[in-house]
């Protein structure tokens, strides 16, 4: 397929009226002039669908907005993806803002790995400052990894913190988010480690290309999240268990270690459901459990 643009930046928003600009502003400074700016508002309720109607007529680069009702981030970026113009994908948050050059770098580094059909994309670094990123730095220029090397149950050296991914748009059409019905938050890897599974590699380079800071109203700050959303996060666990080759012990500690997290939430039935465990062996934890903690309790 051909596309209009070497890069789609793509930012699924919600009530960030308030902050998006610094983005925005980022990439009015790119070095880099082959991208256009991706964005789906995810039924903000603030004044962010009149501010796109001002960036879109003074931006010097190209803008789709769209607006759709409030699903979650995975939905917005599956609904997003179709629109692309972009060869590549890359979405950035939008409480983050880029490097001056970050999409210079996203495309010479994509040229190392044109035509190369192991690939489904390259990774850049995330900081605090353009200085600094508490990340290990890969050894050498970079390091050609499967995204399942984010695990230290399977790789000896785990690619640690958070990244830039920047996919092959072709791609991640073909890997989208589940979407379960009441629920709109899943994490990001589950397509990540679908790609890796399926045999994909990444590029990973040192540089930081993107500066971050935590929000008080950021999904990485809701800790409730992934309890409000029990089938979509017991899916992401339960496919890094498989994915990572857990054998017959580790996967009975994985169970009890699920059972653990969701029990104050949920019964052993919804449990056993919710991360795909024989009902029988869940039931038996559910015993385990209370046994030891009656015991523990006299």
């Amino acid at each position: 397929m051909s596309y209009q643009f070497k890069i789609t930046v793509f930012t699924p928003t919600y009530n960030r009226a308030y902050i998006i600009e610094q983005l925005y502003n980022s990439l009015r400074r790119q070095t880099y002039r082959n991208f256009e700016w991706l964005v789906v508002d995810d039924g903000s309720s603030d004044d962010t669908e009149a501010l796109f109607e001002r960036l879109k007529n003074e931006a010097n680069f190209s803008i789709q907005y769209f607006k759709k009702e409030n699903g979650g981030k995975g939905r917005a970026i599956n609904y997003g993806v179709d629109y692309a113009r972009g060869e590549l994908f890359f979405n950035v948050d939008s409480d983050d803002y880029l490097t001056d050059d970050a999409l210079e770098k996203v495309a010479s580094w994509e040229e190392t790995i044109a035509g190369d059909k192991r690939f489904c994309g390259v990774v850049g670094n995330l900081g605090t400052s353009v200085d600094y990123s508490p990340n290990t730095p890969v050894d050498g220029a970079y390091r050609d990894a499967s995204l399942l090397e984010r695990y230290k149950e399977y790789s000896d050296h785990p690619i640690d913190g958070e990244h830039a991914y920047i996919f092959y748009t072709d791609i991640q059409k073909k890997y989208k988010y589940p979407e379960f019905e009441g629920e709109r938050f899943i994490t990001p890897g589950i397509p990540w480690n679908r790609m890796a599974h399926d045999g994909y590699l990444v590029r990973v380079f040192n540089d930081i290309i993107w500066i971050y800071e935590y929000l008080p109203d950021g999904l990485t700050m809701d800790t409730s999240k992934f309890m409000k959303n029990p089938r979509g996060h017991g899916l992401a666990i339960k496919e890094k268990a498989v994915f990572c080759g857990y054998n017959k012990w580790e996967m009975f500690k994985f169970y009890y270690s699920a059972y653990c997290e969701f029990r104050g939430h949920y019964d052993w039935k919804q449990i056993a459901e919710y991360v795909d465990a024989p009902k029988l062996l869940m039931r038996i934890i559910d015993l385990l459990f209370k046994v030891k903690h009656r015991n523990s309790a006299v």
